[in-house]
């Protein structure tokens, strides 16, 4: 519980679970380079090691997101991956 404190303290994560092997998901707000892009042409799992797995647009519920998903301002996502990875991720601007 205290590291899942100290992460939602220290930096723009909204939410942080941390599994046993090294492996985290994150609620966040995405960075300003996602904006207006697909996940798919934004290429997150090359370049940031981590993948989105759902998307929260205002007034509506979380949705599974695919590649064709196109991330907005005011969006809520979740990221999954190494634990290393979802921290530098969640930091992005």
């Amino acid at each position: 519980m205290g590291k899942r404190v100290a992460h939602l303290v220290r930096g723009r994560m909204l939410d942080y679970i941390e599994f046993d092997d090294g492996f985290a998901m994150v609620k966040t707000n995405p960075p300003a380079g996602l904006l207006g892009l697909t996940l798919g042409d934004a290429h997150v799992r090359s370049k940031h090691g981590v993948t989105v797995v759902g998307v929260k647009r205002t007034g509506q519920a979380f949705t599974y997101a695919t590649a064709d998903s196109v991330i907005q301002e005011g969006d809520v996502i979740i990221v999954s991956g190494p634990i290393r990875e979802v921290e530098r991720f969640s930091e992005l601007r």
